[in-house]
């Protein structure tokens, strides 16, 4: 019979299994970070783990999400500075283009490759994948909300563009020297359509 834990213990198993899973995935990746080497960190049963989170993925996934939550954040603090003025193309790519950057600074996001996303993705329940697809078009249309863009803009699609746009950065390699300039071309692509 699983042990019972106060609130106060959830909460720090919970921060625990993050913090260790962070670790793992930006030293081992996805396929290489164990539920056994997390519980062994976090001094926990095995057993308990599953009391938290269904699957690795599910965790790892999570640490993921607040990362990339502490980015749109900062993103959003960039752009709210923005709006009320008027901003231009070029501003506007600088602001976005500087967010792809902070986030291949991410230590997990600097190891994952391309195969480690989607073997992520691919583990994941497809209801899990979808609402992070729905939150991230969401808070696109939170940001363009702030910002004068044209009428007809359809979020969706600016959505998808800029997901491309982030599996383009999985090739960094692959792409050379070219990479920033590449990147940042096809960011104003975007932008240029919007204002």
């Amino acid at each position: 019979m699983p042990k019972s834990y106060s609130e106060q213990e959830r909460a720090y198993i919970r921060k625990r299994l993050k913090e260790e899973a962070a670790d793992c995935l930006a030293t081992y990746g996805v396929r290489r970070t164990t539920v056994d080497e997390i519980v062994r960190r976090v001094n926990i049963p095995k057993g308990t783990f599953y009391l938290f989170y269904q699957s690795k993925e599910l965790l790892l996934f999570e640490v993921i999400q607040e990362q990339q939550q502490s980015i749109n954040r900062r993103l959003f603090q960039v752009i709210s500075g923005l709006s009320g003025t008027k901003v231009s193309a070029e501003e506007l790519t600088d602001a976005i283009y500087a967010f792809y950057k902070m986030a291949e600074e991410m230590p997990i996001l600097k190891l994952i490759g391309t195969g480690e996303v989607e073997l992520l993705a691919r583990r994941l329940p497809r209801e899990v994948v979808q609402a992070h697809l729905q939150d991230d078009t969401d808070t696109i249309g939170e940001m363009l909300a702030m910002l004068p863009v044209k009428k007809d803009v359809d979020i969706n699609v600016v959505s998808a563009a800029f997901h491309a746009v982030y599996y383009v950065t999985l090739h960094k390699a692959e792409i050379g020297e070219a990479y920033d300039q590449a990147l940042r071309t096809l960011i104003y692509g975007i932008v240029a359509q919007l204002i």
